[in-house]
């Protein structure tokens, strides 16, 4: 059986709980949570399922040496001690992404030079020769993780961050970003038990991730290419085995609806929808969500409306108030989910909710808000059965300071750090032995469907895909 090893999975901040509650459920063992973070073991094929299953993860890391880093020349030392033959050779390109939180080295890119001298000179000392740098598309990803003076160099396994799905082919103002979509989405814990509706859907992203977790289609297979697949012991066999595996996917016997007052952003959620081949799963329509209705099917409302700061949108307020009626007059029985970002927008809507969660959208500090929506009294509704909280949701409820101690940590990382994804914190890691060397040619395989529409080697076109049946770039039938 091939040994373990230790593995970071990134992600954003409020997202922790959810991606680790995922890595359980993929095999992973050792899970534990951390800020932005969440630390695991597994063997290779965990680390390929990692990258090509996981919703809510944006990167995934592999620790190569962990080492003391007093100083510069500390640094320096400690990571041109390493064998760098098994990691890279001369004629592949590498970069070196550095995330930092320490008073000795207070520049992000004085570390990344460091780091890249060292292994530099390796090469030079060893083979006379060096291997070039590419800052855009290296071969090899390498990332260095300073806290004070623990150190913890890693392999990049992802490259491009995992939420670029690669169904996006175009974008409205403000996108919602993937990975926090599906975070969304898990959090409500609905799997595709019934109808799922987003009135105010933008580029569709949220009714996209609903599709695919319904389905349990996984997100990795629009991608065009992982930064594993470049590693040296790359198994190709192995990784084609879980690409072409769609023995879990099931069946959805509901359905999910997407709704938007702007025409544009209807035409490219449904070019996105289309891209994904979830045609079947999703109807996008035009439609203002003050005449909503109250639907004959059960279902669940999750929503990503407005906030007045990258958008700006007249009658803010008004329009949470039209969100908070249309809540209490159609949407009876159901549960209704809502991203936002002032107070004053959720006071708008005058209704109660259940639970409020503290999510970031970006830099905005931001709340998941859950409304339980019943007819008549609060008391008959319980004595019905109904329920208005969890017991997981009273938990969470319960935590004191889960606010402020994430306002806190975002006050320092802005105090601290320049690089958008530094969000690995301090860990205590295991050391385990490095993977051999043991090389493959990567051969493509191609999955096709017959419902017309593209999703990495899922119908559409033969000729608009390259190996393993990916698209290069989408095409009308009409063009």
């Amino acid at each position: 059986m091939e040994q373990e090893f230790e593995l970071i999975a990134k992600t954003f901040m409020g997202l922790e709980e959810v991606l680790a509650k995922e890595l359980t459920q993929l095999g992973a063992n050792n899970v534990q949570i951390g800020r932005r973070m969440v630390s695991f073991s597994g063997n290779k094929e965990l680390m390929y399922r990692a990258n090509f299953q996981l919703h809510t993860a944006i990167r995934i890391l592999k620790p190569i040496a962990h080492f003391k880093a007093r100083s510069a020349e500390d640094m320096y030392t400690e990571v041109k001690k390493l064998d760098w033959s098994k990691y890279l050779d001369n004629k592949k390109t590498f970069s070196v992404d550095s995330v930092v939180y320490s008073k000795e080295f207070t520049n992000s890119r004085f570390v990344t030079y460091k780091v890249k001298d060292a292994i530099v000179d390796w090469f030079r000392e060893h083979t006379g020769e060096r291997p070039n740098i590419s800052v855009s598309n290296p071969d090899i990803r390498f990332n260095i993780h300073i806290a004070e003076d623990d150190a913890t160099l890693s392999l990049d396994s992802s490259g491009e961050s995992l939420h670029r799905r690669g169904y996006r082919q175009e974008s409205v103002e403000a996108p919602l970003n993937e990975v926090l979509a599906a975070g969304m989405i898990l959090m409500t814990g609905w799997h595709g038990e019934c109808d799922f509706i987003d009135p105010m859907c933008g580029s569709g992203t949220l009714p996209i991730e609903a599709a695919l977790i319904a389905r349990n289609i996984s997100p990795g297979v629009f991608r065009k290419e992982f930064a594993f697949e470049k590693w040296p012991d790359f198994d190709q066999d192995l990784f084609d085995e879980i690409y072409n595996d769609d023995s879990q996917e099931r069946p959805f016997e509901h359905h999910i609806y997407g709704y938007d007052i702007d025409m544009k952003a209807v035409n490219t959620a449904r070019l996105n929808v289309k891209a994904a081949g979830l045609s079947k799963e999703i109807t996008i329509d035009q439609a203002d969500f003050k005449t909503f209705q109250q639907p004959t099917e059960k279902s669940i409302i999750v929503m990503n409306p407005p906030y007045g700061e990258r958008i700006s949108t007249p009658n803010l307020l008004e329009t949470y108030k039209m969100i908070g009626e249309r809540f209490k007059n159609a949407f009876k029985g159901n549960d209704a989910w809502v991203l936002s970002y002032r107070q004053e927008c959720f006071d708008a809507i005058g209704l109660k909710p259940s639970i409020k969660i503290p999510l970031y959208n970006g830099s905005l500090e931001c709340e998941f808000r859950k409304y339980v929506m019943f007819d008549g009294k609060m008391k008959e509704f319980r004595h019905e059965g109904g329920v208005v909280k969890t017991d997981e949701e009273k938990r969470e409820m319960g935590q004191k300071h889960r606010f402020k101690k994430n306002r806190e940590f975002k006050r320092r990382l802005e105090e601290e750090e320049n690089n958008e994804e530094g969000d690995i914190r301090t860990f205590k890691f295991h050391k385990f032995n490095d993977f051999d060397n043991k090389g493959s040619r990567f051969a493509g395989k191609r999955r096709f469907s017959d419902d017309g529409d593209s999703r990495g080697g899922r119908g559409f076109k033969k000729e608009k895909f390259s190996k393993r049946g990916k698209f290069n770039k989408f095409k009308n039938d009409e063009d």
